[in-house]
């Protein structure tokens, strides 16, 4: 009788490699974390200039951390609606928690050199890394889908949080390079505009005293844009703007800016009216800058030759300071955008010699609320009124 073959000599086929059971994936992640991380760290030493001579414990940086985030967060129950804000980057941190490992990996990585490009790199690597590992060792189990599902959210909400803070970082090192700069540039500045005013002065009825002059007014514009950009860059950077208020005629603040603004715009017939007390408490030099950018923006997108009507109406609790000027009405919708920084109206062009870098009307607004105040904006029927609302007492340092 022939004998059967045996399933151990059947022909010469070779037997698939053998995978352990099923692990699910949080267990996996905390058992191979020697090797995911020493996976980690090739990688980041592959991403150059920045990993250049950098040590171990700069590319591994907060690595492990995220890890065990992730893992944290494989074995958290969470509802659908939290699942889907995971999804969506959207996930809510507990109040107090500080910054996540993500977070914080993404503000080091940014002072390290790193590029945001090469940042989302690391999480793709990780990404396909883990897995990669986990099929290749075990075989798939009723819940691997889930755990997938779940450690790809995870991975995209590490995502999420890193970019917003490396992009924040960025921006943050940006302002401060500006406010080095625009500080760094008023030294300079102000020694030549001394000197022309110097030379203005031993030359006077000269023929150098026509050059002189136009050197000063460009000096003087030139001061103008970098004080601007120096109110900005303390903004953004939560330093605030400085105001130091005292008692004031604000009517003749007005007047002495104005006669300014009026030789600057030679063209653009600007009129001054006041009604009732024009006293208070508010910072002298501040207030010069509304007046200034408030009619600058006027002549700049106002009715070419049109008048600048400036208006001081104050009662016993608050002084009204309005700008008017004839021309396009502003639709409604840009009104609330006029107050953004670096942004320039449509019709800059109109004066290309007043042109800025768009700081005029966020300035306006910072100088406002510094004094406790507002700004409103009237655009109607061929007109546009500018209106700041100042109380009389003590404003708040801002």
């Amino acid at each position: 009788m022939p004998q059967q073959p045996s399933v151990a000599g059947h022909g010469n086929a070779q037997a698939e490699p053998t995978r352990k059971p099923v692990m699910r994936l949080a267990d996996f992640i905390e058992q191979h974390m020697p090797v995911i991380l020493a996976s980690w760290d090739a990688f980041a030493a592959s991403l150059l200039p920045a990993a250049a001579g950098a040590s171990r414990t700069t590319l591994r940086d907060h690595s492990e951390q995220i890890l065990q985030a992730i893992v944290q967060d494989l074995r958290t129950a969470q509802s659908p609606q939290q699942q889907a804000a995971t999804a969506w980057g959207r996930a809510i941190q507990p109040a107090g928690a500080g910054h996540t490992a993500a977070q914080t990996h993404a503000v080091l990585r940014a002072t390290s050199g790193f590029t945001m490009q090469q940042m989302v790199s690391e999480y793709r690597a990780l990404r396909s890394g883990v897995l990669q590992r986990w099929f290749e060792a075990h075989a798939p189990g009723p819940e691997s889908l889930e755990d997938v599902i779940r450690f790809n959210k995870a991975i995209d909400q590490a995502v999420t949080e890193s970019v917003d803070f490396f992009s924040r970082e960025v921006e943050r090192w940006r302002n401060v390079f500006l406010a080095v700069l625009g500080h760094d540039l008023r030294g300079p500045l102000n020694a030549i505009l001394l000197s022309a005013q110097r030379i203005a002065e031993l030359g006077e009825g000269s023929p150098v005293s026509g050059p002189t002059e136009q050197l000063m007014r460009s000096s003087a514009r030139m001061k103008e844009l970098i004080d601007a950009l120096l109110d900005y860059s303390r903004t953004v950077l939560d330093m605030g703007f400085v105001v130091r208020p005292a008692p004031l005629d604000l009517a003749l603040v007005c007047r002495e800016e104005i006669q300014v603004q009026q030789a600057a715009l030679p063209h653009c017939r600007i009129e001054l009216a006041v009604d009732g007390a024009t006293r208070g408490n508010w910072d002298a030099s501040r207030m010069k800058q509304v007046v200034s950018n408030l009619v600058t923006n006027a002549a700049l997108y106002g009715e070419p030759g049109g008048p600048v009507r400036v208006t001081l109406n104050g009662t016993e609790a608050e002084l009204r300071l309005s700008v008017e000027n004839p021309g396009p009405t502003i639709p409604p919708e840009s009104i609330e955008q006029l107050f953004e920084p670096l942004r320039r109206g449509v019709n800059s062009e109109l004066n290309p010699e007043r042109s800025s870098m768009g700081l005029g009307l966020f300035i306006v607004h910072q100088v406002a609320q510094a004094h406790g105040g507002t700004v409103v904006v009237d655009s109607d029927h061929g007109r546009t009124i500018f209106t700041v609302v100042l109380p009389r007492g003590p404003c708040r340092a801002a």
